[in-house]
């Protein structure tokens, strides 16, 4: 038992530094997963058996044997065998660790769980933030208003109301900025609009060229 009347988190975090491995014992209950990475092992062939046992694809590589892809040696809650812990520790593997793990904690007289040591303020407002936009889409898309998607209402109304002000020369004093903001843009569109109508040109000019206006004073060879 540990009594304290500062932060609970920073206690979770002492007691989390304070950590020894330990290898995997027969019999024992993994308390997590246990994944075996890829690459080298430093074993010769003639130790493949181990692998074969355990269904671990391998291949020899400069007579050593490599482990192809990661494998899960161990699932949590399983009871370790002999084959995994052998191989565990031929590797020297060293997949769990010692230390002391938070059960249950008390506050204010209220007794909770130690997995809500592990919600951040940021987590917290991350889950809130992703619910409420999904009732703001509930909402816009059922029709259904409410406060959360009343803001997005007044904005599209408002993206409205300043495309028709535009379309129509009629000033509001709100669209003043985005007036502005266009003013100062580049002018690549206006240069690629009077482009546009060069190529326009060019082309007319060509096609007056191409009229044939032989055989109106019957000048052809073929009469």
């Amino acid at each position: 038992m540990i009594f304290t009347n500062g932060d609970l988190n920073e206690i979770k975090d002492v007691l989390d530094a304070n950590a020894r491995e330990a290898p995997a014992k027969v019999g024992s209950l993994a308390p997590d997963n246990v994944i075996v990475p890829p690459g080298p092992t430093g074993l010769d062939p003639k130790q493949t058996g181990f692998f074969q046992a355990l269904n671990v694809a391998t291949k020899i590589v400069k007579g050593n044997i490599e482990i192809v892809n990661p494998v899960t040696l161990i699932e949590e809650g399983q009871k370790i065998n002999s084959s995994q812990a052998a191989l565990l520790d031929k590797l020297k593997i060293r997949p769990f660790e010692y230390k002391m793990n938070i059960k249950k904690f008390l506050d204010n007289g209220k007794l909770f769980d130690a997995k809500v040591l592990a919600m951040t303020p940021d987590a917290v407002r991350a889950k809130f933030a992703a619910r409420a936009q999904n009732a703001v889409a509930l909402s816009l898309g059922s029709g259904y208003i409410t406060s959360l998607a009343a803001p997005h209402l007044v904005m599209n109304a408002f993206k409205n109301l300043a495309s028709v002000s535009l379309a129509v020369d009629y000033d509001l004093p709100q669209l003043a900025a985005i007036k502005a903001a266009a003013a100062a843009a580049p002018v690549g569109g206006a240069a690629a609009g009077g482009a546009a109508k060069a190529e326009e040109k060019v082309e007319e000019k060509e096609e007056e060229e191409e009229m044939d206006m032989g055989g109106m004073f019957g000048d052809d060879d073929d009469y």
